[in-house]
């Protein structure tokens, strides 16, 4: 019988005030959207970024809805985005009826493949959907080089990523348009939520149009117009007064809960190289034009049956440590827009092969403590397994 879950893959962690800003939002007498602390959470992000525009909206998925939306994408229009991704990158695009052209990612950062992206555009090529790996930025200015030669739009799926760096830059500040995840497992959570990054000032007017189901409604309450009506495509995407008031509580604590994270991810990292360097193990790689969020904390074992084995030998001890994406473009769904074309080896040797350990906010130390023993334990690594060999990482170091 296995041990009583004791470590979960993820907690939500409380930061003290949002208990007090939730009280704040209802006696306010204002808990729909587009409220005081909605325009309070906008405004900081704005600020703190340097970017365009912000808009909340209900989640990353309706964020890249929006941006799919901005820019018309349609039936017969395509889009490249990495097969290793959540689902929600592609679905906001094929809803419109966009094609993906699915990317091979790179060993070390695990993003898009800038040296095979040029290769995947053609005349239906209408937007770029890079997605910055575990808050890591994709090679940015090489990716920036190629959209512009051929004048392609650049979303950037941050949603592990929120207040990381590229050259000084940071993250959702790079390309046209850029959306963030505040869900219960990011670095900053409501439980639900996301927000439209802008860059490019001709998309906020319609932006807001959109997020407020086709009309003018924000004008109205402006002042500008005497009253709202359908203007466009839309949907409801603005995020609750009382989720932006419990975010609000957590983006005012960006730099403690940074630096808990950090604290967190430097130990599994110092902690676990002898091991993972005994057996074979690859840690994460920092590129060093990149400062991380330190969203989470991954491994890279040696093969499927190794990674399979360590799941079961942390759960026997009451850990939780999960796997990530499977390849988008060897789904069943992938497959049946094209999938079968795609050529991504890095994709599918990765998603084998990677576990993510327990990384949240509130991790305390004996818990980092018992996760990092429990892991040291483990030696039950199978290297006569054909899938074990061919590694493609086996020249890149682990530090």
């Amino acid at each position: 019988m296995l041990a009583k879950l004791k470590i979960p893959f993820n907690r939500p962690s409380l930061r003290g005030r949002e208990n007090q800003y939730l009280n704040d939002a209802i006696a306010r007498n204002h808990i729909s959207g587009d409220g005081p602390f909605t325009k309070i959470c906008e405004a900081l992000i704005q600020q703190e970024l340097n970017v365009e525009k912000v808009l909340l909206a209900t989640s990353c998925t309706h964020a890249l809805e929006m941006s799919c939306l901005l820019l018309d994408l349609k039936e017969g229009d395509e889009f490249i985005t990495p097969s290793f991704t959540f689902v929600s990158t592609v679905n906001a695009f094929i809803m419109r009826g966009a094609r993906p052209v699915f990317a091979d990612i790179r060993i070390d950062t695990l993003n898009i493949d800038e040296t095979k992206l040029e290769r995947l555009i053609t005349p239906r090529t209408k937007a770029i959907v890079v997605v910055h790996y575990a808050g890591v930025a994709c090679e940015m200015s090489a990716i920036l080089a190629i959209a512009e030669k051929y004048g392609i739009p650049i979303v950037e799926d941050n949603a592990h990523g929120l207040f990381g760096r590229y050259k000084g830059e940071f993250l959702g500040t790079l390309g046209t348009l850029a959306t963030q995840s505040f869900h219960e497992t990011k670095n900053f959570t409501c439980g639900e939520g996301g927000a439209l990054l802008i860059n490019d000032s001709q998309y906020i007017d319609r932006a807001e149009i959109i997020r407020e189901k086709g009309t003018d409604r924000g004008r109205f309450f402006r002042g500008q117009v005497d009253k709202y009506s359908w203007m466009d495509v839309g949907s409801s995407y603005v995020l609750s007064d009382l989720l932006a008031a419990f975010l609000l509580a957590q983006l005012e604590d960006q730099v403690s809960i940074q630096t808990e994270r950090g604290r967190i991810w430097s130990q599994y990292n110092t902690r676990l190289s002898e091991w993972s360097a005994k057996n074979g193990v690859r840690l994460p790689i920092i590129p060093p034009e990149c400062e991380q969020p330190f969203h989470m904390f991954y491994m890279i074992l040696p093969s499927l049956e190794v990674r399979q084995k360590l799941i079961s030998h942390l759960e026997e001890r009451g850990i939780q440590a999960v796997y990530h994406y499977l390849p988008l473009h060897l789904s069943r769904m992938g497959q049946k827009l094209g999938g079968a074309d795609s050529v991504c080896p890095v994709t599918e040797f990765v998603s084998d092969r990677l576990l993510r350990l327990p990384f949240f906010n509130s991790l305390q130390e004996a818990e980092i403590e018992d996760v990092i023993r429990a892991v040291e334990s483990f030696s039950d690594f199978d290297y006569s397994s054909t899938s074990a060999q061919a590694s493609p990482f086996s020249s890149i170091s682990s530090n």
